[in-house]
């Protein structure tokens, strides 16, 4: 990608993306699931305006990193990330999104939107299945990387460990794991129900090599992204994200009510007013 955009370039990115998905919540008749698409907004904008080597001209191109979302239900985030990079048009986005036939579906769906690596939702199996991606482009001698977008509520699954095993066993330094470490649930905190912790061990434990970082702070992401090991090594990068659900938002960040919904014209003012004086703290 040339010219890459620094960090401040990046952050204006970051709240476009922000002020998109409010107003997308605030006006589709129906969910979304805004909690978790603003934990991950910094993560897609830091990656597909900066550390993916992607192309919205040429989506098939040989060479192109491969992107797995894992974490399905954050597939409007993804969207809206990707209109900005030039991939779709937002409009066509906010006029289809989970329409009967859309290509904007809830879940990311490969046969409907050409771009989409992975069909994904069914929480779990992203990282098995960018495992095996990582495996086939190094038997192939393919030098480009396999990026894995979970959220850490999907990795009490055991298919994730096994994924894990399987990469550290094969040395897929090509594999790239990112996770959404809000330590939020569907309908709790994580660590209330199921114990994680001591979590960026239990990566290291599984043979992978683990970058802990604040998953808001740009900067971080950017050097993360910036000092990956390269992509012949023998070890897979976990990208352990430490984030706050419904980010930037006061009445949505940790509040388990907001894992999903929608806004009414009052609170989307009020969230859009909330991130524009984030922003301008900065």
């Amino acid at each position: 990608m040339p010219d890459k955009p620094n960090v401040a370039q990046l952050e204006d990115f970051a709240y476009e993306l922000r002020k998109k998905l409010l107003t997308l919540c605030g006006t589709y008749n129906g969910i979304v699931h805004i909690g978790g698409d603003l934990s991950v907004a910094d993560i897609f904008t830091a990656l597909f305006q900066y550390g993916l080597n992607v192309d919205p001209k040429d989506i098939g191109m040989p060479t192109r990193d491969r992107f797995v979302l894992s974490k399905g239900h954050a597939a409007v985030c993804m969207y809206i990330t990707m209109a900005i990079r030039g991939f779709f048009d937002y409009d066509e986005i906010v006029r289809t999104y989970g329409k009967v036939g859309s290509a904007f579906g809830m879940h990311p769906c490969k046969v409907q939107l050409p771009g989409v690596e992975c069909s994904t939702g069914s929480l779990g199996h992203g990282l098995a299945m960018a495992t095996g991606m990582a495996m086939s482009a190094k038997q192939r001698k393919q030098e480009h990387r396999v990026y894995c977008l979970m959220g850490d509520g999907e990795t009490c699954e055991g298919s994730v460990w096994e994924a894990a095993m399987t990469a550290s066993s094969y040395g897929l330094g090509n594999l790239i794991a990112i996770i959404d470490r809000n330590c939020q649930l569907m309908t709790t905190m994580s660590e209330d129900l199921i114990k994680l912790e001591p979590y960026p061990d239990k990566w290291r434990s599984f043979g992978w090599n683990v970058v802990e970082l604040d998953g808001h702070d740009m900067s971080e992401l950017v050097a993360a992204l910036d000092h990956l090991p390269d992509h012949g090594s023998n070890k897979p990068t976990a990208l352990v994200c430490s984030t706050v659900k419904g980010k930037g938002v006061s009445f949505m960040e940790r509040n388990i009510g907001w894992h999903a919904g929608s806004l009414s014209e009052e609170d989307m003012e009020k969230a859009l007013a909330e991130i524009a004086a984030g922003r301008s703290v900065r």
